[in-house]
């Protein structure tokens, strides 16, 4: 029998959970392994500052013990990794963040990679993430669109500006790849790489398929 793979929304939105689960569908198949998604009920509402992020890294390891022996990987779904390292050292699981597999996955399909965020305060914790995986020299810019996480829901205007720094990141700073450095954009992956006209790297999903390599192939 193949183990579940989690996907742990580490804020307490369930708005947000609810969008990735629609985001990973097309993961979904028959004989794959089952993909479930959770909410951390212990999170703030949104991850925007240091500060939450340090706040949820126990809980974050908390859960994935207490749901070790029904899962078969997990997946941390905010730009952010929080807790990613303490995690691979608490979990008998493989873990898999979701900036670090969609940086990764985006190096493969493009030269120079650029990265949506969502706040200015946010591109500090992003550029040492970059640069402690040591690929800075591939990174093209990271750009923000202004909105908080929460305001993403409203997708017409979530795209829009998303649509604007998307190609400014094309056409200002050679960026042929995109990453969207927030959970929150999962939904908007499709409609914004068909407007840009280069791929677009949704982290979750990017996530999810290397833990369904670990799953599957042990």
């Amino acid at each position: 029998m193949i183990r579940s793979i989690v996907v742990l929304n580490p804020n307490s939105s369930q708005s947000i959970t609810d969008a990735l689960d629609e985001g990973l569908e097309p993961l979904r198949f028959s004989g794959g392994p089952p993909i479930r998604c959770a909410t951390l009920a212990q999170g703030p509402p949104a991850i925007e500052s240091d500060e939450q992020v340090a706040a949820v890294v126990d809980p974050v390891c908390d859960y994935l013990r207490d749901h070790d022996d029904d899962s078969g990987a997990f997946v941390i779904a905010c730009f952010s990794d929080p807790g990613l390292h303490q995690a691979r050292r608490s979990s008998a699981r493989p873990v898999f963040g979701m900036a670090e597999c969609g940086l990764l996955t985006a190096l493969a399909h493009g030269r120079r990679f650029g990265v949506i965020s969502i706040l200015a305060s946010s591109l500090p914790r992003h550029l040492s993430t970059i640069c402690d995986m040591g690929i800075d020299s591939r990174l093209a810019a990271d750009l923000p669109v202004g909105l908080g996480v929460l305001e993403l829901e409203d997708r017409a205007v979530a795209l829009e500006r998303m649509v604007t720094v998307g190609s400014r990141l094309r056409d200002e700073h050679d960026a042929d790849v995109i990453v969207l450095g927030c959970a929150g954009m999962a939904a908007l992956r499709a409609p914004l790489e068909e407007k840009l006209g280069i791929p677009v790297i949704e982290p979750v999903q990017a996530a999810v398929s290397m833990a369904m390599r670990a799953v599957v192939l042990g």
